[in-house]
């Protein structure tokens, strides 16, 4: 069973920076694809950034530039770096996770991720 476990959230001010962690356990993480989702109040859970077993990166249109990803297989653990942050990036945000290896690419949609963290709230005030 795997199990994701994320730290790093809280509250912030627009402008500042934070980073998200999410320890994974449970399987051989360095096969494992990993991403951020969010979800705000009200709205569907969206992709934020990802990177893949084999180390491809991809970001929403939203966060690039200002969102990076990184992993250390080392410690099981991805990170998600924000900076800039807006209010608009106020969510509580998931780290996901898919071992199927179904391409050097990370998958931007819910459905390619088996596993879900239990989420971890930012809010970023004006």
């Amino acid at each position: 069973q795997v199990h994701l476990v994320e730290s790093g959230g809280g509250l912030v001010q627009a402008g500042d920076s934070r980073s998200l962690s999410c320890a994974a356990s449970g399987r051989t993480f360095s096969t494992a694809t990993m991403a951020y989702f969010r979800q705000a109040p009200g709205k569907e859970r969206d992709f934020v950034a990802a990177i893949s077993w084999a180390g491809s990166t991809d970001f929403a249109q939203s966060v690039k530039g200002r969102f990076t990803i990184s992993r250390d297989n080392a410690k099981n653990t991805v990170y998600l770096q924000m900076s800039s942050l807006k209010p608009e990036d106020t969510a509580v945000y998931y780290c996901a996770a898919d071992f199927r290896r179904l391409g050097l690419e990370p998958g931007r949609r819910v459905a390619d991720y088996t596993y879900w963290g239990q989420g971890t709230q930012v809010t970023v005030s004006s």
